[in-house]
């Protein structure tokens, strides 16, 4: 009898699990990447598996050999990961342009996210810029933030002095409603005017609003350098705005600048990590780069010669007494930076001839002192820079962080137009190919990782970031030995390579190293729980 009964039961299980496996074999999906060496986004190291997606979302993952799809890939001897997420980018603006919403400079990095609105700055009407982003098509998906300093301009405009309390409520509604409308994150650049007149206090309680949505708060911090408050103290202000607002802090685009504060970075750190110990939730994202990039005023200029704006800085500039005091200051910022042999123009539409070259190099060609040059080219409008002002230690020493995560920082420029930050271009790839393959600095999972998890960890975005059934099919297939930038600091419009298929909610944007031109992005909005 029980001989039987063992008997049928063993014929039960059996039959069912040829069953089972009947069904997979006869599974079919919009797309199957075949043979990959799989990396899920965890840091787990690669494993090998077929990946399939259907109705834009990864449906399996592991052996697929009996099932189907309308599109097969084979990738033996690639890897595959989670598409790439940018966590600090300048390029929301061309994407909500016609000739730039295709993305291709990011999609060549493997990006399939970015995360727009950063260093304080955003529209207040999120839903107007997101329907700029979704007119013309989207490459990429998009999440959006809201700005702490285009919340002030609004309400206080350009002035020198700490929010009132009604002022500070009228922010708060601000932002609120930007975040009902799904945003990701509030953005700061208190090194930046006009949030470089705010308070700790204004960042704490615009803070608490973003906590009761659970979003982090990502700072330009205070300093950089050694401009005001020092580098350390502004990265200790990030943590008091997480320990008081109860909200996840980001150190973004971590650096310190500048030979004054080269090393600091170890001093960084273990705030970072003491601030971790007490429980909450620090990060940093970074750019692996020795340069930096921005305004030739953001740069040199003292903050206090540019309250009131433009017409007002260039009325300063104008005085002599005044234009005497900003140039001593000017000197000494310049000095921080590393000198004029350190600042390359990268765009200036008044005058393109500088555009590529050096301060230093068009100081002497036009017989001026650079502070001199510096000063007519701001009353010009300004040009945007490159900055040389990085030391290899430092990236390294806040790249082996568990806690950081990898952005580019770069625009979405025109084809050719200026002399970008290679950034722009190939911060993703870089990484890669400099710090993983050439130097040794990070493996491949723990890179993978910081591009992918872990933003979609910091910034509680659900459904991205992993390989795994029932993620959106964000995914990217790549060659590693062919993975690394094309551009340089003095030619910087190249594609980066090694990308051979990218997907983008499923649908092939890139595919066998081509770009496809389908557009497939969405804007990304959280889901806000009342």
């Amino acid at each position: 009898m029980i001989s039987k009964l063992t008997s049928t039961v063993t014929f039960a299980v059996t039959f069912l699990l040829i069953s089972a496996f009947s069904a997979g074999a006869q599974e079919h999906y919009d797309v199957i990447i075949r043979n990959g060496r799989v990396f899920d986004g965890t840091g787990n190291p690669w494993f090998l598996a077929d990946v399939a997606f259907r109705d834009g979302k990864i449906a399996a993952v592991g052996p697929l050999a009996g099932a189907t799809a309308g599109t097969e890939i084979d990738a033996t001897g690639l890897f595959v990961a989670p598409g790439f997420i940018d966590t600090h980018t300048h390029a929301g603006g061309g994407l909500a342009t016609a000739g730039l919403s295709h993305a291709r400079p990011l999609l060549a990095q493997g990006l399939t996210m970015i995360l727009a609105n950063p260093d304080g700055r955003s529209p207040l009407d999120l839903a107007a810029q997101r329907e700029d982003l979704l007119r013309d098509g989207l490459g990429v998906n998009v999440g959006q933030m809201v700005g702490h300093g285009s919340l002030r301009e609004a309400v206080i405009g350009m002035e020198d002095r700490f929010a009132t309390d009604e002022e500070l409520d009228e922010m708060k509604g601000l932002l609120r409603a930007g975040l009902e409308e799904g945003a990701w994150g509030l953005s700061a650049g208190p090194f930046y005017t006009p949030g470089s007149y705010s308070d700790t206090r204004e960042h704490v309680e615009l803070g608490k609003v973003a906590a009761e949505f659970d979003v982090p708060y990502q700072s330009h911090v205070r300093d950089e350098a050694d401009y005001t408050v020092g580098v350390i103290a502004a990265v200790e202000e990030v943590i008091t705005v997480s320990r008081e607002a109860g909200i996840p802090g980001v150190f973004t685009h971590a650096k310190v600048l500048g030979p004054n504060v080269w090393g600091f970075s170890q001093a960084i750190v273990h705030r970072m990590e003491r601030a971790r110990e007490e429980g909450l939730e620090v990060y940093a994202d970074q750019y692996p780069w020795p340069a930096s990039a921005t305004g030739l005023s953001a740069a040199l200029l003292p903050r206090w010669s540019q309250v009131g704006g433009g017409d007002s800085l260039r009325a300063r500039l104008d005085d002599p007494a005044t234009r005497a005091r900003i140039r001593e200051e000017m000197v000494e910022n310049l000095a921080r930076r590393g000198g004029a042999d350190r600042i390359q123009f990268r765009r200036f539409a008044e005058d393109p001839s500088i555009e590529g070259r050096l301060l230093s190099e068009v100081a002497d060609e036009r017989g001026m002192d650079p502070i001199d040059l510096s000063i007519e080219l701001i009353k010009l409008g300004g040009p945007g820079i490159v900055s040389f002002n990085m030391h290899e230690k430092d990236i390294e020493t806040f790249m082996v962080q568990p806690w950081t995560m990898t952005s580019s920082d770069g625009d979405l420029v025109p084809w050719m137009e200026g002399v970008p930050h290679p950034r722009s271009y190939g911060s993703f790839p870089r990484k890669i190919r400099e710090y993983v393959v050439e130097r040794g600095v990070v493996d491949l999972p723990f890179a993978i990782r910081s591009m992918t998890s872990l933003p979609a960890q910091v910034y509680r975005i659900p459904d991205r970031g992993q390989i795994r059934e029932g993620m959106a099919a964000d995914v990217v297939v790549f060659d590693l030995a062919k993975t690394r930038e094309m551009g340089t600091f003095t030619e910087p419009h190249q594609l980066a390579e090694g990308m051979v298929h990218v997907f983008v909610n499923g649908k092939a944007a890139i595919r066998d190293g081509a770009f496809t031109g389908v557009l497939a992005g969405q804007v990304l909005r959280k889901t806000v729980r009342k």
